[in-house]
């Protein structure tokens, strides 16, 4: 018999350790290939880690509520094999490496010196992008300090050191200001500073890990970016008919359900690329416009919480494989089997607030987003319609539209134009369009 030692895997970029949420199986039970074994908790998602091999568990490493960083071992299987207690079956963990996009973006704004050899103590748990970008601009570990960081046990991310550095680039020379002299304290969502009285029949229910990330980072969004919000009603009835016509079809062939998603994120990915300045993030005084259109989905999970999987490249995608994409990120953020790169890297965000029947909404900007795109309920209305001979009134399928956007770059021009192109390619959807 071998052990083998059951590593955490890697995660994406910038993910660089996990939380143990609960184990699925105990010492001693056995296992077979592809198990899901234990679940496991990021800053993004939660998610499980399945085996690669089968056999036994004889000793288990990272307890409950236990911290394990990428490629750190979890677990000892006894597996099939010759080889002595002491014997490792090794899996390859890729290795993180930093952003160079962004350590080339932030080199071109602000004076930079050479990378140094700055070394950090020990207790300074830093991942090797954010150790990149501290050495490249000469932070010391005094200064690291002083960071308030955003991730996991206030650990430093990559946000909050590219914040810094935007921060102390406009700080006289030799003056280390923490990131905080710059801004507004942070809320503390989890201490808020109004007592609440609790009455006589009051239920007390403790907010559970996904919860206090959701409140946080809404709490974050709010504070950061000035939010406006446009509104237009859209006509529909095109695109219903167009899906009605073709949803058994592309059901019978791809064994896939035709929802109205694919349909509202081609209208959206056309109407970024009229205006790619909604696609961008700012750090510090800097825009940085977005090269990739990778789209949010914000998808209400059965226990009440909220997770934004991304279609990545959705530009790329034709409707079918926008289709595809959506149904599976749904189904496995429904089934908590997103893994924590799915979460990763939406340059903006679509909230389908007509599935529980809303006719519109104001979102929420999910930073680092500057915009974010609500459907309203599709609901048949009389409408005005132009015709060549005169005004008529005819039922039609109307939906309103509600775009949020980040008023510190996003003027009500864009923010407005941007929302009517997209309701422009939906209203004039070709009935001939393929599937």
């Amino acid at each position: 018999m071998a052990e083998y030692k059951l590593l955490l895997p890697s995660m994406g970029e910038g993910v660089m350790e996990a939380t143990i949420i609960t184990w699925l199986f105990n010492e001693g039970d056995n296992v077979k290939e592809d198990d899901s074994v234990v679940e496991i908790a990021t800053d993004k998602v939660d998610s499980d880690v399945p085996t690669p091999v089968s056999g036994k568990i004889v000793k288990i490493l990272k307890q409950k509520d236990e911290v394990a960083k990428v490629g750190e071992a979890i677990a000892i299987l006894e597996i099939e094999g010759e080889g002595t207690s002491s014997e490792e079956v090794k899996t390859e963990t890729p290795a993180a490496t930093p952003d160079t996009e962004t350590l080339k973006t932030i080199e071109e704004p602000l004076q930079t010196v050479a990378a140094s050899n700055v070394e950090f103590s020990g207790d300074l748990y830093l991942s090797p992008l954010v150790k990149s970008i501290a050495q490249q601009e000469n932070i010391s570990e005094t200064e690291l300090k002083s960071i308030k960081g955003s991730g996991l046990e206030g650990r430093i991310t990559k946000e909050d050191i590219l914040a810094y550095v935007a921060n102390r680039g406009n700080q006289p020379a030799q003056q280390a200001a923490p990131v905080q002299a710059a801004s507004a304290p942070k809320p503390a969502v989890s201490s808020p500073a109004a007592t609440v009285p609790v009455s006589a029949g009051d239920e007390i229910i403790p907010m559970d890990r996904m919860r206090k990330i959701i409140a946080e980072n809404m709490v974050k969004a709010k504070h950061i970016a000035p939010h406006v919000t446009s509104f237009i009603e859209t006509d529909v009835t095109n695109v219903v008919k167009w899906r009605n016509k073709n949803k058994a079809i592309f059901e019978k062939r791809e064994g896939e359900k035709l929802t109205f998603m694919p349909i509202f994120v081609k209208a959206i990915v056309k109407a970024i690329q009229d205006f790619p300045m909604i696609n961008v993030s700012i750090s510090g005084d800097n825009i940085i416009k977005k090269k990739n259109i990778n789209i949010g989905m914000a998808t209400a999970l059965p226990d009440g919480n909220l997770i934004v999987p991304v279609i990545k490249n959705a530009d790329q995608l034709s409707l079918s494989g926008l289709a595809k994409a959506i149904n599976d990120l749904a189904y496995r953020a429904r089934n908590k089997k997103l893994r924590p790169e799915d979460t990763q890297g939406a340059t903006y965000t679509i909230s389908n607030v007509g599935s529980f029947g809303n006719l519109m909404g104001t979102p929420i900007i999910p930073q680092p987003q500057v915009a974010i795109l609500a459907i309203g309920a599709i609901v048949k209305k009389p409408a005005v319609l132009e015709t060549a001979d005169g005004d008529v009134i005819a039922i039609r399928n109307l939906m309103f539209m509600s775009h949020s956007y980040d008023h510190r770059v996003v003027d009500g021009s864009l923010g407005g134009m941007m929302l009517k192109h997209v309701h422009d390619y939906l209203e004039n959807w070709d009935l001939n369009t393929e599937i």
